[in-house]
């Protein structure tokens, strides 16, 4: 079983008896000079009160064991709280000795729960895009990668049916489907007129209108107490509207195996067993909420469990707040092809694609979905020397991707001998030779490797039962950790030279920091591919 930061911070914290969470996980170089995990002096006082933490539980826990708990090696009482060290090299072997383990998400046993993530923003054309929307999309297809990871049966709504449509998400890189028919709407439209409210003072109905429907009665009876604005009253109901309907109400009821996975539906495949998820602008919360009290007036059979994941607001620094979303992926896609001037062969244009995709989605992901989002729209936002950038973490990708070419290389020179078996590897001799910044190859492994299955598992995790219309998704994790990922190897790749003289008795350190990079290169490759770019091999 893989070593993991949730189990072995779950032992820590049973080993101090019963009570809250006090350890937390130690991710700054300057800590984990001298520690791991802290439980802070103030959450002990109020633990133990005054006096010392016993003896009998330091001792217990510096003998921690069970299913994926780290091997600890020390655990003393310190000015600042009880501070614990792992025994590394045990940890190093560990996770380096089983990379794909921590590459991965953890898949449960049994296939998850069903869900429908519906993005109104998809059924116009690319041109009508607004940012807003934009950051939407890429949200939902985010959201549907890391639950498809986790076996989670995902169907996505609407199929799109502007014929420009399919073109602009390519170009995106969002995986969507394509409409083939349209859902039947005879016995929505049935029900719909049986419920349709008179027309007050002789009202004029806009074309392809078939009247008002009362939505009152269900606000008050389940709306008011889950979220729904208390204004909603009504709802005009057109025959576009009912057609949105058919859609959501056929994904639910023939809810078909995804044969591309190999995944069935959950055992429980009633309706009520799915969870439906409408991703959405804030400017779209309003006329969803209308539709999903609709669903539920006209649908007896409609999932009790409707969320809205709304988005927040993007506001564009020093622009008008009209820019569409091709205008704003042709802006970027001009600025990386500017910034790369010198190169025109058309092996770079795919490369050029790429990178600009990756900066729009780096962008639009970083923030927590429910904030605003800000963008600054100046070059300096494409450069690989910014930090916080989509075209950063590919430049890393690019020299991760270098660095094992030019192994390859010099193995068929000579120079190196053939990568060993990783069981003969010895992971002791992973430490720095430069006293500033510390820690480097411990810092990768310790904030990047090992944590990384856990943050996969919460990028998917869905509150199903939370109460209340509006849900969070912490969509923005994986860009955040990319970052800071990027931003450590780059540290430690700039200080140590990992490809050294090929002398035999340097051979055994180049070996095992290789296969540390060969982990946080899978680890970067699964991150990317969760947001649907693919690594690059140079820039």
């Amino acid at each position: 079983m893989r070593l993991g930061v949730e189990e072995t911070l779950g032992a820590l914290n049973a080993a101090l008896g019963p009570g809250g969470p006090v350890w937390f996980k130690e991710t700054r170089a300057r800590h984990l000079r001298v520690r791991d995990f802290l439980a802070p002096r103030r959450a002990l006082q109020a633990r133990f009160g005054d006096d010392q933490v016993p003896e009998r539980v330091v001792h217990a826990i510096v003998g921690l064991q069970g299913p994926g708990v780290a091997p600890v090696l020390s655990c003393a009482p310190t000015p600042a709280g009880l501070a614990l060290q792992l025994r590394r090299s045990a940890v190093f072997e560990r996770v380096l000795g089983a990379v794909a383990a921590y590459a991965a998400p953890t898949v449960p046993a049994a296939p998850g729960p069903r869900v429908v993530l519906h993005c109104p923003a998809l059924r116009g054309s690319p041109c009508a895009l607004r940012l807003s929307q934009l950051r939407a999309v890429l949200v939902a297809d985010h959201l549907a990668r890391a639950l498809h990871a986790h076996r989670v049966s995902v169907r996505l709504v609407p199929a799109v049916r502007d014929p420009h449509m399919p073109t602009f998400l390519q170009q995106l890189r969002v995986d969507w489907p394509a409409a083939s028919e349209r859902a039947a709407t005879e016995a929505l439209r049935s029900r719909a007129l049986a419920e349709l409210t008179p027309a007050r003072n002789a009202e004029a109905l806009p074309s392809g209108a078939l009247g008002r429907v009362c939505l009152k009665e269900l606000v008050d009876e389940r709306g008011r107490t889950t979220g729904y604005d208390p204004n909603l009253d009504s709802c005009l109901v057109t025959e576009d509207l009912l057609a949105v309907l058919a859609e959501l109400q056929q994904a639910v009821q023939d809810w078909a195996e995804d044969s591309s996975l190999g995944l069935a539906a959950a055992p429980d495949a009633g309706t009520d067993s799915c969870m439906v998820v409408h991703v959405v602008s804030c400017e779209e919360d309003f006329q969803q909420q209308k539709l999903d009290l609709l669903w539920w007036k006209l649908d007896d059979q409609a999932p009790l469990r409707q969320k809205h994941l709304v988005c927040g607001p993007v506001k564009v620094a020093g622009a008008p707040g009209t820019l569409t979303a091709p205008e704003y992926y042709e802006l970027r896609h001009a600025q990386v092809c500017k910034a790369s001037a010198l190169k025109h062969d058309p092996a770079w244009m795919e490369i050029f694609r790429v990178l600009s995709v990756a900066t729009i989605k780096f962008e639009m992901l970083s923030t927590a979905p429910q904030s605003q989002l800000l963008l600054a729209l100046a070059d300096s936002s494409i450069s690989t020397k910014g930090t916080k950038s989509g075209t950063f973490v590919m430049y890393n990708c690019a020299r991760l991707a270098t660095l094992f070419e030019s192994y390859k290389c010099s193995v068929e020179q000579g120079l190196y001998p053939t990568f060993p078996p990783v069981s003969s590897l010895d992971f002791s001799l992973l430490h720095d030779e430069h006293p500033s910044p510390p820690q480097g190859e411990w810092l990768l492994l310790f904030n990047s490797v090992l944590p990384f299955p856990d943050l996969l598992g919460h990028t998917a995790a869905l509150p199903r039962t939370a109460p209340g219309l509006h849900i969070t998704a912490r969509t923005e994790m994986v860009c955040k950790f990319l970052v800071q990922l990027s931003m450590d190897f780059s540290s430690y790749y700039n200080r140590v030279h990992i490809l050294g003289e090929p002398r035999p008795h340097l051979f055994g350190q180049m070996f095992a920091r290789l296969q540390l990079l060969r982990a946080v290169r899978e680890v970067l490759h699964t991150g990317l591919a969760m947001l649907g770019l693919p690594p690059l091999s140079h820039i």
